[in-house]
């Protein structure tokens, strides 16, 4: 891909797609040389999925428990997954919020392309609910601040591949659990936006 070329993004979220929004909003003003062509969800309900349609981008769901249901693996799951967005032929996935693990049979076709959002740094927190169990940890007095960290996911490990960016975030004595996540998503939108970028122009 050249630099002058628009990078293909698929996007894989569970929730509300505020980071979705940020890409999208960054495409739009061009501060990011990219276009998402798809954006497919595990959650019927994912308001990222209206976001997605408001924008006129292709959406797509993607339920698990109906594969569970039908008696196919885990593995059948990610690699019907990787067949659709192969048809949207995309430079880089980047997962936004998508709540599932993903297995060697999705990883593996799309090698040193998958980048996740992970609101905690390097090796703190890994897995879900992360915001909240940093917020603990500070009220126990073990951390004096979190972050958020973009990284390659390159198996199944779960936040723990090569890091590609990371942004300390502090944390105030009088901060709610609110606080913290308003000033955690703040940091993620953009965080995630300069790394995409910094990852096209050099590519």
């Amino acid at each position: 891909m050249t630099r002058q070329a628009k990078a293909k993004l698929a996007v894989l979220l569970s929730g509300n797609g505020t980071n979705l929004q940020a890409i999208l909003d960054a495409c739009e003003s061009a501060a990011l040389p990219a276009q998402v062509v798809v954006v497919a969800s595990n959650r019927k309900e994912a308001y990222g999925l209206v976001r997605a349609e408001n924008a006129g981008i292709a959406t797509y769901y993607h339920p698990l428990k109906w594969f569970l249901d039908t008696g196919r693996a885990r593995e059948e799951y990610d690699s019907a997954l990787a067949d659709v967005l192969a048809a949207y032929e995309p430079d880089w996935i980047v997962l936004a919020g998508w709540m599932l693990v993903l297995s060697p049979s999705f990883l593996d076709r799309y090698s040193n392309r998958v980048v996740n959002l992970h609101p905690a740094l390097p090796g703190q927190f890994p897995g879900t609910d992360a915001i909240r169990r940093a917020f603990e940890a500070y009220q126990r007095g073990e951390i004096t601040e979190t972050g958020v960290m973009v990284h390659l996911v390159p198996d199944a490990g779960i936040d723990s591949g090569p890091v590609l960016a990371t942004a300390r975030v502090p944390i105030y004595p009088n901060d709610t659990l609110e606080d913290l996540a308003a000033r955690i998503h703040e940091m993620e939108h953009h965080l995630l936006v300069d790394t995409l970028r910094d990852l096209i122009t050099h590519s």
